[in-house]
């Protein structure tokens, strides 16, 4: 025998909860459309007060090595909150994608990480510059704020 818990709405509860949901309407980012632009490789979401956002398709898990006819195939899932691409069994969450969260963590990290890594002749020039002076400068919380801090001790 299981000791099921359940509970017990009344339908008074069920409107004020639905009331409830209806004053956040306004504040709740979905999607209306989305769809691949192959020309410029990239996912636009058009969302339902009239903005439309693109995202590089190689920055969102799961789509970097996907084919364009898959691509093309993006299905709305909860009334605009989500993405579902069906061939490639891939979901992205559409709050998520407007904060910048493409991917699990391990996969914005990996983003993060070649970003950091990107190789310039600038940032080459700036590492030979900042060597010559010494490195990289210690961290704050072990040097004084002002010389004169330490001075009268």
């Amino acid at each position: 025998m299981t000791n099921a818990h359940r509970i017990r709405t009344t339908d008074a509860e069920l409107d004020t909860m639905l009331a409830r949901t209806r004053r956040f309407a306004n504040f709740d980012q979905r999607a209306t459309k989305a769809e691949y632009n192959r020309k410029d490789d990239l996912i636009t979401l058009h969302l339902a007060d009239g903005i439309r956002l693109s995202i590089p398709r190689k920055k969102l898990q799961g789509l970097r090595n996907a084919k364009p006819s898959e691509l093309a195939n993006i299905e709305l899932l909860g009334q605009g909150t989500g993405l579902h691409w069906p061939e490639l069994d891939v979901d992205h969450y559409v709050p998520g994608l407007l904060n910048h969260v493409f991917g699990t963590a391990k996969w914005m990290a990996e983003i993060g990480r070649r970003g950091g890594s990107t190789k310039s002749r600038a940032k080459a020039r700036a590492a030979r510059a900042n060597g010559k002076r010494g490195g990289r400068p210690k961290n704050a919380e072990k040097r004084p704020l002002h010389e004169s801090a330490t001075a009268g001790e």
